[in-house]
């Protein structure tokens, strides 16, 4: 088989091994089947594009056109031309039917059944994949690539699927993924011949140099399996880590780039019950503000505004270049009183969040880095693992005061807004509907159904605030947490969100820090225990407006309470009586108004780890602490074994790592040739030993286009190879090291960018640790051959014989 016909049926097993770990998302397998058979199909159309040959892209794009055709014959063959050309019919089913599929992934819970929306998406997906493999690994000859479309591939998969089985899924991809490699390497070495060792011929050297081609494939492959034994290994002795590539679900925020993007609907309250009850409250950003009245300044990440009744998340939502000023925020009257304030933040250098804290409506933001604007959240996220961490920022934003009667007043919200925000789940269990109907009967206006959903969780219904409750956000928590009574501020926020939407109030939930604790030096303080959840809910006039159900936990706003006082509660030149009541410097947060007992215990906490980007306390065990660093240290270094290999044979070839004496003049010269050839070698030069060390001086100087300086460093070092080879006493010859290092000074000047980097991480000429080791594993076999030998025929030796 050639070389070619190996790398597509390579290519295409990998393509394949790796669409497996899809199987578990669907319920039915006949899929796998259509993608196999469409994949041999488009591998085999390259095979013959390529040799008829045409050029690259052009291979690429027949390859794309039949398999375009292939999948208009299998789902919409009643829209097209003939049955298989794609006209405008056809891509507009094919439209129809992505769209179909995705509604599907959103409805049903994993395995799906097996629309043909579905269908197309897993089969389409699955040839797009194999096109990119085949293209870069065969078409192009580049296999180490191609596994980037295979890990995204499997990343969905393991994205999507939360099955006890991933590793053998990974396993499976993984395996395409080194037979590819491995394939290639074959190829690659078969037209290599046998490179320059510095040693001997000897008579048998073509039968020889034959055992030598195959000997390294047998240790690629031994290597390939011990590498993957360890990837599979390594990680079941470290600690889980929620969110990984490898993991259920993700945790942070995906961001787009560039001038457009979008943010990916995660959730940012993952494991939130797992970092409450920490007795440090480290602190995590501390800010001034020209703002009397602090009590409701709290500082907003992201909002939740989908409820899929499994949890609340962030929609998948456009994101901009960051506007100055913000556009008004949507839903705010003219006639509604508003002072504008300045805060200036300073976030901790340990605090990394993709989302930035701000108070809520920001109009203003003044920030370095890669930010990108979130406009229905008035939010800002990163891009580009752009981070909060030792940030510093000021932030020109509203203290919004309405009055209870503009909000009661306020006109019914736009139907477009009302739809998207007051949609819940067919899985919400009945109880939640019929518990806000009872707590809200006698209220004439959405106001008035807001304001007894709040008291009802903060003051009237009997709940408890209670951390060690059953951690859940689903539509199954909230009808549990209405029947025991008892949970934190995700279950208060949540079920009040939740409580809203069924009675047509829009409503959303704001994650982030409630105002934190001032300090005498002016500054306010917010710690871990500060991280809070809130429910925001729509009055047009108004806006989204904050409230505040959890008992124990921030502060009621004024326009909520019975008793507000008339006429204008909020000025920030006339401190309320909320404001006049906070602690001092020194005492606990106001955020934090509970028991003491309760606050000894962490009652008072409300940590979301992908919120605030860490856990306090006294961090983890030891152990787990040396089994990370163990894990980081591999994940770093192995990488890095190619070039610190590398350096450390220079060392020793150039006499740096040792004293050395006249007497092996020899070696000393044959070490430093060896290092001349392994240098250009790394440089894209490889060795020929057919050639003289003259001769290949030569052809050194000549393809790496040597200045004269580097070009009789070489010749000297070629010259003092001669005399060793040919001189009856060889002398020393001084210098040789500089010649070889003036030797790479100069091929690292003429040679691009790349190149300099893959000779100084991935130099070629490691490729002599894999001979090595296939060497000692061939002298091994010979001696465990030949002892077998001699044991075998000791024992069929007759008795009473002598040796």
């Amino acid at each position: 088989m050639s070389g070619g016909a190996r790398l597509t049926l390579c290519a295409t097993a990998a393509t394949f091994m790796a669409a497996c770990a899809l199987l578990p998302l669907v319920d039915l397998a006949t899929w796998i089947f259509q993608a196999a058979f469409l994949l041999v199909v488009q591998a085999g159309v390259g095979a013959l594009t390529r040799r008829v040959p045409l050029a690259r892209p052009l291979t690429v794009a027949v390859q794309a056109l039949v398999t375009l055709m292939l999948l208009t014959l299998l789902f919409a063959h009643a829209q097209a031309i003939g049955g298989v050309l794609p006209g405008p019919e056809a891509f507009r089913h094919f439209g129809e039917l992505l769209q179909a599929g995705g509604d599907d992934v959103g409805r049903f819970a994993i395995p799906a059944p097996l629309s043909d929306g579905i269908r197309l998406m897993l089969v389409g997906g699955v040839l797009v994949i194999g096109l990119a493999v085949d293209a870069l690994a065969v078409t192009f000859r580049s296999a180490a690539p191609a596994g980037l479309p295979l890990l995204a591939l499997y990343s969905v998969a393991a994205g999507l699927s939360h099955g006890s089985a991933d590793w053998l899924w990974f396993l499976f991809a993984a395996g395409g993924y080194l037979l590819l490699l491995l394939a290639e390497g074959r190829d690659r070495l078969s037209q290599w011949g046998r490179v320059f060792g510095g040693t001997a011929r000897s008579p048998g050297g073509a039968a020889e140099s034959a055992a030598d081609a195959v000997a390294p494939i047998r240790t690629g492959r031994r290597i390939g399996a011990l590498a993957l034994g360890i990837a599979l290994v390594v990680p079941l002795a470290l600690p889980a880590l929620d969110g990984g590539l490898l993991g259920p679900t993700g945790t942070g925020g995906g961001v787009g780039s560039g001038g457009g993007g979008t943010i990916s609907a995660v959730n940012p309250l993952v494991s939130l019950q797992n970092s409450l009850n920490q007795p440090e409250d480290r602190e995590v950003m501390s800010y001034r503000t020209n703002s009397k009245d602090t009590q409701d300044l709290y500082l907003r990440i992201v909002s939740l505004d989908e409820f899929d009744g499994t949890t609340w998340r962030p929609a998948k939502r456009s994101i901009i270049d960051v506007p100055s000023p913000f556009p008004s925020p949507r839903g705010l009257g003219a006639d509604v009183r508003r002072t504008e304030i300045r805060t200036n933040i300073a976030a901790a250098g340990w605090y990394a969040q993709d989302w930035l804290p701000l108070p809520y409506p920001a109009t203003k933001v003044d920030i370095s880095g890669r930010w990108r604007y979130e406009p229905v959240g008035r939010t800002l996220v990163g891009d580009h693992d752009q981070t909060t961490r030792g940030k510093k920022y000021g932030v020109e934003s509203l203290i919004v005061q309405p009055t209870a009667e503009q909000l009661a007043n306020a006109p019914t919200a736009p139907s477009e807004l009302r739809r998207e925000f007051t949609r819940v789940p067919s899985s919400l269990p009945a109880i939640v509907e019929k518990t806000a109907l009872r707590v809200t009967e006698g209220a004439s206006n959405d106001y008035q159904r807001a304001v007894k959903l709040q008291d009802y969780f903060a003051v009237s219904g009997g709940f408890t605030y209670n951390t060690e409750v059953q951690a859940g956000s689903g539509s199954s928590a909230i009808a549990r947490f209405l029947k025991d009574k008892e949970g934190f501020c995700v279950h208060f926020s949540f079920s009040m969100a939740a409580m809203a939407r069924t009675l047509g109030i829009p409503a959303r939930v704001a994650v982030g820090f409630t105002p934190g604790s001032p300090q005498a030096d002016g500054r306010m303080s917010v710690g871990l225990r500060d991280a809070h959840a809130w429910p925001e809910l729509y009055f047009e006039g108004v806006g989204w407006t904050r409230f505040e159900p959890t008992p124990n936990r921030g502060t009621a706003p004024d326009y909520t309470r019975d008793d507000t006082p008339a006429g204008d509660p909020s000025n920030p030149a006339a401190p309320s009586e909320a404001a006049s009541s906070q602690p001092s410097a020194g005492q606990p947060s106001a955020s934090d108004n509970c028991p003491a007992a309760e606050r000894k215990l962490g009652g008072c906490s409300n940590t979301a780890p992908a919120v605030i980007g860490a856990s306090g306390g006294d961090g983890p065990p030891f152990g787990t602490i040396a089994l990370v660093a163990l894990g980081v240290l591999l994940v770093v270094l192995v990488p890095l074994l190619p070039m610190l290999w590398r350096r450390r044979v220079r060392a020793v070839r150039l006499g740096s790592s040792g004293r050395r004496t006249d007497g092996d003049a020899a070696a000393r010269t044959l070490a430093a040739w060896l290092e001349v050839t392994d240098t250009a070698w790394d440089h894209g030069i490889a060795p020929d030993e057919s050639k003289t060390p003259r001769k290949a001086a030569a052809r050194i100087v000549r393809v790496g286009k040597l200045d004269q300086v580097a070009a009789d460093s070489v010749h000297r070092v070629a010259a003092a190879v001669e005399q060793v080879l040919y001189a009856p006493r060889p002398q020393p010859t001084a210098g040789l090291g500089d010649d070889v290092r003036r030797l790479e000074q100069g091929l690292r000047a003429k040679a691009s960018r790349s190149a300099r980097l893959r000779a100084t991480l991935a130099p070629r000429s490691t490729v002599r640790v894999a001979w090595s080791l296939s060497q000692r594993w061939a002298e091994l076999g010979s001696r465990w051959t030949a002892r077998r030998s001699t044991l075998l025929r000791r024992a069929r030796r007759p008795s009473g014989q002598e040796s």
